[in-house]
Formats: C-alpha cells, structure tokens, sequence
C-alpha cells in the first residue's frame, strides 16, 4: 500500500489515522499504478479554520498590498525553480509536457501577473478607495467616499482535478492579496500534484504561517465551522455547486459562495469564411486544440462547434484529418501529443456522456472504446482518443451534455441569429468564440453571445499570432475575468485586480473631509491645507505630508500669449485665433486661452525650478477645464499633496498632487492631478 497523502493544518503536516480500509487509493493515470492514498480523517477542521482567523488572517492583514505582492512575487520565483519536480508529478495524472505548462507555468505565471498588477494598480496600504469623493452637502463639509478593506473571515478554495496547480494559484493570488488567509481542498484524484506545491510554499517560509493550509481528502464538516466573512471559492460539476449552495452555512450564515461548473462552451464559424480563408484553419485548429489539450479536460474547451450548414462537411473533414494526426499515450514518450484521462472512473464518464450524445448525434470520427497508445500502460492506463460527432437536426443533447474528455460536436446554423440561439441553448458558458473576418458578423454575435457567457474570443487573421501566444480559447487569463453566467455557476475569478476586490468589502463612509483624510490616506477635498514656507518640491518623500500645501503667485494671460502658443504647437483652432467667430461661439464670447497653455502656465507659476527631490513628471490625471480663461485674465495655482505612495523597489515613489488653477474671481479653471516621481530621502 503507497503512502498516506498528508495534509497541512494549524500549522503542521498531519497523517490521517484511519482504519483497514487505508484511505482511497490515487492511481496513475497513465499506467494504473497506486501512487498514494488519501484520507482526512482525524482532522480537526474547526481548529484549521480557527488558525486561519486567529493566526493567518491579522499576520497578513497587517502587511499592505505592496508588502503582499511582493511576497508571492517571490513565491513565484521560488516555485518556478522547482518546476521540474512539478512536472515529473504531472505526467502521472496523464498530462503531457504541454500539458503541465499550462497547468504549472500558467499557475505560477497567475501569480507574477498579480503581484505585478497589485504592485502597479494598488497602493502601499490596506485600504482601496472606490472612485471619486461624492460631495453630501452644500457646504462642502459632509462627504462619502467607498472603501475596499479585508473581510477577517477565511477563503475556502475546493478545487477540481483537471488542474491540481492552476487550480490552487489562480485562487490564491486575489485572495492573498485581499488579505484572507487560504484552505485548499484539491480533488483527491491529483492531491498529491497540488500538496507537493503546498509543501514547497510552507517550507519556503515566504508567506506567514496560517496562509495557506492543505486539506487532502474529503472535506467533511469544514464548511460547518465558516460563518458571515467567510467565502468558498468552488471548482466542478454543478451537480456539487447545488449541494454547495444548499449548504446551511451558505443558506443561512452568508458565507460568499463563488462556483465555476459544468460549461458547453463554443466556437462559432462566421459565413463569411470560405476553404481558402485562414480562418477555416483557425477554427479547425482551436477545436483540436481544446479536444486535445489536457485530453479536454478543461472547462472551457470546445464542447460545441457551430458552423453554417454549407461549411459542414468542410469542417468535419478538416477537423478529422487534423484529429489523425494526433498521437494519444505516455506523456513521457516525445511523440505523443495526448495523454491519458485523470482516471479510469473519469473515462468510463466520457464514454457515458458520447453514449448520450449519440441520441442526438452520430459519431464522424473515433471511438470511445478504442485506441491505439503509444508506450506503456495501455492496458491499465486511462487512454482514450479524440471522438468527433456531428449533431442531427434540433438535437438537444449537445447542449445538455458535457463529456468531460477529448469530444467536441458539430452543428449547424443558417443565420447569426441561429447561432446565437444554439449557443445560448447551453445555457451560460465561461467562454465562446467567434471565427470571422467579417465586422458586422462579429459585432451582431458577440452582443448576442454577451449574456450568456464570461468572455467572447473574436478571432481572425489579424490577431491570430498574439491570441495564440495568449492561450486562445480554452486560456483563462489572469488580466481577464474567468467566469460565466447560468449554467456555468454565475461566478466570477481573476480579472486583474477586480479579482482582489471580489473578495473584499466595499464599504460607503460618510465624514468630514478632515477625517475622511485620516481615514482614507489620500487628501479630500475641502480637507485642510497646511501652507508651507518651504516649497513642498523641496522636500523629500520622508518628508512630505497629506495636505501639505502651497499657493502660487498669479499670472495674466494675454493675447500675445494665446498668439505665440498656438503659432508654436499649430494648434490654431478658431476660439484661440479669430475674434468673430471666436464671439459666435456660445461658450466663449470671444477669444479664450487653449486648455493646454492654461495648465503649462501652472505649471510656469507651481514649479520649484532648481534640482530637488522631484526627479519627475510622470503625468496628470482627471484633467477637467471649467471656465474659460479670456484674454487678460489671471490665474493662480493651489497644489496640495494628496497621496504618496512609496516605491519598494526603488528609491523613490510617486506623490499625487491636488492641483486647482483659478481665475482673478477665485472660480477654478482647471482641476486635475498631478503625478511626480520624488526621491525617498535628499540629498541622496
């Protein structure tokens, strides 16, 4: 009997006691061998999820995003040097080596993406502020302001077997990062792929103890023990998701519940796209590519491939001829382009599902109950070949069946609106494509698959090369949400730092401006100023604080200045140049300054000119013209500081300033802020 698969709780590696039985075995996908048994028996669930609140929860809260970040960037460099251990798991769930990139380069890839985008998009805090200050009274002295802060419960991740490592990091990352600390329960079929990568983060010591825990084998009453701030992130069938979600700590505790389920996700072949056209070798690649890839064990792969009737049996040859090529067995033999399913029991579900399909469709290439393998283990192996169906007319099958495998159907449309209504059939999906040179075809499926799907591939000659690069169709990415509505659970992961803030709590807070600064970190205004003698430009980012201000001396405007700016950059628009019609204009009445030379004229008038802290000008933001400013007004200039944001990487960081250029009456002109790079400490 193999080795019990550990599991890490409440801070240590935990071997299950269990009985004669020795737990569920775990066997080899590709030669049927026993690789370990898995059990959770004897775990004390409630402690793990009360040394996640007590212990791993408050140590990382109490780092900022950017203290976050930085720590699984790390984290991504150390799993990335022990790759190749990865991989040697890998092929005994059946994956090839492009298979295992995809599962363990994509992972660890997530995981740099997050750290990068938190590092760029979040501030070196532990609060997100949602949008801009809404003004409550008159008076300027009552103002609301959303928050994003840290929920302090635990996030549950129970992940399904297709991706024993992406699986686990794609979840991680936004959760570590909205600040919960993590119990990963993977599918007991590939536990020991994602407990060799847990094993690894613990023993790094990068992230803080309580983080992360393992939980090898069923989950029991772990969900019993969650309650108001918790959340379970879930992956599979949703035949499970339902009993998830009818789970009382769901029903009647408000734990978060995020599913991503079933999918009959599609590929929809324009009519405009001929023999001769690339696209027709773009939607032929794709469909095997997603029948093929981690032998379409994916839950976005091509289920359903939808195409005009006229291009049928075009398709179906192309697919087939592309299909014999592939080459199914052992992973580790160079050759083979396919490997086996995760398990026996996962084959024998396939062969039910095409079973099913055949109500409704008829086999046009493959068979389910034969192939012929490359290398060994093809007699206890999990081995399967790619099975192509065409669907009969009006068919329901394809769009309730999923076979979770190497299966794809084709079927058939006579107008976009068709193709819409068979795609909408599956009943929400995580992701369509569309495979079309035409504009007008994309645009009227796109917004008609929109509704029923998390993302819509549109893929052409012109974008095919980087789509590729990215993964094409059946590749969730990090940058991008990863979800769908309906039948696909109405989740909703990744998506760039969106994915962060899914798992937080926006919150709407009501205050003075004063207070809405301290509470805040970033200057609101109506907040105090306080002038400084010394320049704020002359002062070092140690040194700079929120509403530190200063007020600048006044310029007047005049038409020799207007003539010369627009004589210099040809901007020579007719409000700027010709008094007659300058005077028609409604707006203007007459001859006023260009924007842009009213704010390089703050710039003259703010500017501390002599070398300082201030390495830079990196740009401006929320950049707005009020009044127009008319020949022989003045202007004058108020810079506040309003955030600053230390760089940990460098030696410097970046301070946004709060700047309002007013005219003679004390109206602003201009608002909008500006954006330096200003050295942490001076002289250097």
């Amino acid at each position: 009997m193999s080795a019990l698969l550990e599991s890490y709780v409440s801070g240590a590696w935990f071997t299950p006691q269990i009985g004669a039985d020795g737990g569920r075995p775990v066997l080899d996908a590709v030669t049927g061998e026993e690789v370990a048994r898995v059990s959770s028996q004897g775990i004390d669930l409630a402690a793990a999820v009360a040394h996640a609140r007590e212990v791993g929860g408050p140590a990382v809260r109490r780092l900022t995003f950017h203290e976050r970040a930085a720590q699984l960037k790390a984290l991504a460099r150390h799993l990335g040097d022990l790759k190749d251990d990865f991989y040697a798991l890998s092929r005994r769930t059946g994956a090839t080596k492009r298979d295992s990139m995809v599962d363990i380069d994509g992972g660890i890839g997530t995981v740099f993406s997050y750290a990068s985008k938190a590092t760029r998009e979040l501030p070196d805090d532990v609060v997100v502020l949602d949008g801009a200050t809404e003004p409550l009274g008159r008076g300027g002295t009552f103002v609301g302001q959303h928050v994003w802060t840290s929920r302090t419960g635990v996030a549950v991740q129970i992940n399904a077997f297709n991706f024993p490592v992406w699986g686990m990091l794609e979840k991680l990352a936004p959760t570590y990062l909205a600040g919960l600390p993590s119990i990963v329960k993977p599918a007991s079929q590939t536990a020991y792929l994602t407990k060799a990568v847990v094993r690894r983060i613990v023993e790094s010591g990068i992230l803080p103890e309580g983080s992360v825990q393992l939980v090898c084998g069923s989950a029991g009453d772990l969900l019993d023990h969650l309650g108001e701030q918790d959340s379970v992130a879930f992956t599979g069938s949703a035949h499970t998701a339902e009993i998830l979600r009818n789970h009382p700590s769901v029903l009647r505790n408000g734990v978060r519940l995020g599913v991503e389920a079933d999918s009959l996700n599609c590929s929809i072949l324009g009519p405009d796209v001929t023999a001769d056209d690339p696209e027709l070798d773009l939607f032929v690649e794709a469909v095997v590519t997603e029948m093929t890839v981690k032998a379409g064990q994916k839950c976005t792969a091509i289920r359903r491939a939808i195409v005009p009737e006229a291009m049928a049996d075009t398709v179906v040859e192309a697919i087939s001829a592309r299909l014999a090529q592939v080459t199914v067995g052992d992973p580790a033999d160079e050759s083979v382009r396919m490997g086996a399913l995760a398990s026996l029991g996962q084959r024998e579900e396939v062969r039910k599902a095409i079973e099913a399909l055949r109500a409704g469709a008829d086999i046009v290439y493959g068979d389910p109950d034969r192939v012929d393998v490359v290398g060994a283990g093809a007699e206890r192996g999990a081995f399967m070949g790619p099975v192509l169906l065409r669907a009969r007319p009006g068919a329901p099958e394809p769009h309730d069946v999923e076979p979770f495998g190497p299966v794809s159907t084709v079927l058939t449309y006579g107008s976009a609106a068709e193709a819409i209504e068979l795609a909408a059939r599956g009943r929400g999906s995580l992701v369509a494509s569309v495979v079309t040179h035409d504009p007008q075809f994309a645009r009227a499926v796109t917004l008609g698959l929109a509704p029923w799907h998390g993302r819509v591939l549109v893929l052409d000659r012109d974008d095919a090369a980087e789509a590729g690069q990215a993964g094409g169709h059946g590749s969730p990415l990090p940058v991008l949400v990863h979800g769908g509505p309906g039948r696909a659970g109405g989740g909703e992961e990744l998506g760039g730092i969106r994915g962060v803030l899914h798992h937080m709590q926006r919150t709407a807070v009501q205050a003075s401006p004063d207070m809405l600064t301290a509470i805040t970190g970033r200057w609101a205004t109506g907040a105090q100023r306080r002038a400084e003698e010394v320049h704020p430009f002359r002062k070092s980012l140690a040194e700079l604080g929120i509403g530190d201000s200063i007020t600048s001396a006044t310029r007047t405007v005049t038409r020799a200045d207007i003539d010369q700016f627009a004589e210099l950059t040809g901007d020579t628009f007719y409000a700027h140049t010709d008094p007659e019609a300058a005077a028609a204009n409604p707006l203007f009445g007459g001859i006023v300054a260009h924007g842009y030379l009213v704010v390089s004229l703050a710039a003259g008038l703010f500017v501390e000119p002599n070398p300082g802290p201030v390495l830079a000008n990196f740009g401006v933001d929320n950049l707005r013209f009020l009044t127009p400013v008319k020949v022989d007004d003045t202007i004058q200039v108020t810079l506040t500081v309003k955030q600053v944001t230390p760089r940990r990487s460098a030696d410097y960081g970046e301070v946004r300033w709060d700047a309002v250029v007013s005219n003679q009456d004390g109206k602003p002109v201009a608002t909008y802020d500006v954006l330096t790079l200003v050295a942490k400490t001076w002289p250097q």
